[in-house]
């Protein structure tokens, strides 16, 4: 069985004491004391929507198209 992988943009800015991470293509957060460890919140936070998320959930809040830029 072959495991499709897809990417996710990790947008990670400090806050307070800590790191707030955020995934736009699912409107999904975390947070961590690190960068590491805000960023792998995430990855698991997204892994379980992905896991455990309704289809139709998923495809509803499913971004195609994330435009990040600079000013």
């Amino acid at each position: 069985m072959s495991t499709i992988k897809q990417r996710f943009t990790v947008i990670i800015e400090k806050e307070d004491n800590g790191y707030v991470s955020l995934c736009p293509e699912l409107d999904i957060a975390s947070q961590g004391d690190s960068i590491e460890e805000a960023k792998d919140n995430l990855k698991e936070a997204i892994e379980l929507f992905l896991k455990f998320g309704s289809p139709s959930e998923i495809k509803n809040r499913l971004k195609s198209e994330i435009f990040i830029m600079y000013h």
